[in-house]
């Protein structure tokens, strides 16, 4: 019998809330469901308005991609932290009886953009340069990614009816949450320090809960994105508004970056675990590899034989973790100009040479591990998922970012949206960490017109060549690792899709050499007996909010994360 955690089974269920439909909500209330089931569509994202929204969608006849541009967008509002139009993601996209195919439209670096361009005279970071105002900003990808993916997928063809949801709430205003009004006050003093202008994330007084946020400048924005599409973005009026905040203040994004930006649909990365096929990102992802390499070391492993969250479980775990991303400082970065031999990197016989220095009873410190040999030379955590299942059986998973909380923290005067600070995810200086303590090499280095690595790791499962999961996380370098937890908890300990989902989680990386532990992760003779095998333990906050669909007992389950404001709903 395998373990489970405190909040057992699938009674969870029953914290469904109200079953009515959003449009019958009195005004200003909320429904954050945290578990749905439904035959009609499912949508599970990081905030019940948005959530809300793509579900209506998929009632009205539009597909998994016509909800999953609508979220996006109303994520634009409603989750400023995070959900965006001056960042950008990727998505990976399987339609029924189809193959699977990604959309990769990440940030890239501007041309101005230089390899020291945050260091000093002396060749030292810059404290804040790559993190904070408009030179940690990457040309945005959010838009084109859009309505790339609507113009191949959609089924309704119809963008107004997509946007519109994310006009109204951004002209009318939305009433905040007590994490969101946290947030917005813990941020104030930054937003104050980058923008010089209004900007209608701080006030007077600090924000509470219930407090109404309205933006009445992005939704201008929107609306003429609405009116004319793709090019007011990149070339209309927005990109002016745009490049107008660059000069301003020192900022290198140019009219030509943003016209010749272009999203790229790329090859899925495929791989198999046990009986289930992992369809995910290549590069600039390094997490579809990073996921699949540490699937087949603990497959090797046989981790299905240990107890949840034992001693033996968190060391094999932390040992694969610490190996692949050691692979991943010295060989990721964009493919589009850094050629890394991933069919290498997944070979089976170079998975099980990493192995080969693993002990069971002893950890072994990343100070001795190295990346492995090649036969060729060579995110504060404010990312967000959706996962999306249409009545068809269509799938998204799509995972979109402005790297730290606010991203860079500037606003573009008169377009009322924030801008991301994705340059950080290059490597700044080889060896030295970014703000997730990421270590990367020259395969990341800054280059003009380069796509900087990322995290994100949005994957689909399939079981008997049939859909089994859509998953993924924010959580910046930790996103990799909680994916990999939750494959895991289903797989292998064969919790319920919700416990699987809100059980405590750790996470390693190779450098710095610690195992993090949320406070609720791990008893204390556990801890004890790792600490004795070498490994050095700290707590940290919340990891990860996973936004997760699992076939379970012969129906589609939504799971919402715990850990925030996220909420899955049901079309109807």
């Amino acid at each position: 019998m395998k373990s489970r955690i405190l909040l057992s089974g699938f009674v969870v269920a029953l914290l469904f809330l109200v079953a009515c439909s959003p449009k019958s909500l009195p005004k200003d209330t909320y429904r954050i469901q945290k578990q749905v089931a439904g035959n009609k569509g499912i949508v599970v994202c990081a905030h019940p308005l948005a959530s809300a929204v793509g579900a209506d969608i998929l009632s009205q006849g539009g597909n998994a991609i016509d909800a999953a541009v609508a979220v996006q967008l109303a994520l634009a509002v409603v989750y400023p932290g995070a959900g965006n139009i001056g960042g950008g993601g990727f998505l990976v996209y399987r339609e029924v009886g189809g193959e699977a195919t990604t959309l990769d439209f990440r940030e890239k670096a501007p041309v101005a953009a230089h390899r020291d361009m945050y260091l000093d005279k002396d060749g030292n970071p810059v404290m804040n340069l790559s993190t904070i105002g408009h030179l940690a900003v990457g040309v945005p990808g959010t838009i084109d990614g859009i309505f790339e993916m609507f113009e191949k997928y959609s089924k309704l063809k119809n963008f107004s009816l997509l946007i519109q949801p994310a006009i109204d709430l951004a002209s009318k205003g939305f009433r905040i949450t007590e994490r969101e009004a946290d947030q917005l006050n813990e941020h104030r003093a930054q937003f104050l320090k980058v923008n010089h202008v209004y900007i209608p994330f701080v006030k007077e007084t600090k924000w509470r809960k219930g407090d109404l946020l309205v933006q009445t400048e992005l939704a201008s924005t929107l609306e003429r994105i609405k009116e004319n599409g793709r090019g007011e973005f990149y070339e209309g009026q927005t990109a002016k508004l745009i490049v107008k905040c660059m000069e301003q203040n020192k900022g290198i994004i140019t009219e030509e970056d943003l016209k010749n930006y272009k999203s790229v649909w790329r090859q899925a990365v495929k791989g198999i675990y046990k009986s289930y096929k992992i369809i995910t990102m290549p590069p600039p992802s390094s997490g579809g590899i990073l996921l699949l390499q540490m699937l087949k070391m603990i497959e090797y492993a046989q981790i299905s034989k240990l107890s949840f969250h034992s001693k033996e479980h968190v060391h094999l775990v932390t040992e694969a973790e610490r190996r692949a991303y050691a692979d991943r400082a010295a060989y990721f970065g964009d493919s589009d100009f850094t050629k890394t031999n991933l069919k290498h990197l997944l070979d089976y016989s170079y998975i099980m040479s990493r192995m080969k220095s693993y002990c069971l009873d002893q950890a072994t410190p990343s100070s001795s591990i190295a990346a492995g040999v090649m036969p060729l030379p060579h995110e504060r955590e404010e990312t967000t998922h959706i996962s999306i299942i249409d009545i068809d059986g269509n799938a998204v998973s799509l995972t979109t970012t402005l790297n730290g909380s606010y991203g860079s923290m500037a606003v573009v005067p008169g377009g009322g949206f924030l801008l991301n600070n994705e340059m950080d995810d290059f490597s700044i200086k080889p060896g030295v960490p970014n703000i997730y303590g990421l270590v990367g090499g020259e395969a990341n280095a800054i280059q003009p017109g380069k796509r900087m690595l990322s995290s994100m790791t949005p994957i689909i499962v399939l079981k008997d060549d049939k859909l089994y999961a859509i998953i993924g996380s924010p959580g910046g370098s930790t996103i990799i690792t909680t994916v990999l937890q939750i494959i895991m908890n289903l797989v292998d300990f064969e919790l319920n899709p919700y416990d699987a989902v809100q059980a405590p989680r750790f996470h390693s990386q190779w450098l710095p050499d610690k195992i993090f532990l949320e406070s609720s992760c791990l008893d204390y003779s556990t801890r004890s007996a790792l600490k004795e095998m070498g490994h050095s333990i700290e707590e940290r906050s919340k990891i990860g909010r996973v936004e997760a669909i699992v076939k379970y007992k012969g129906k589609y389950v939504g799971v919402a994360d715990e850990r925030g404001d996220d909420a899955a709903e049901a079309a109807r």
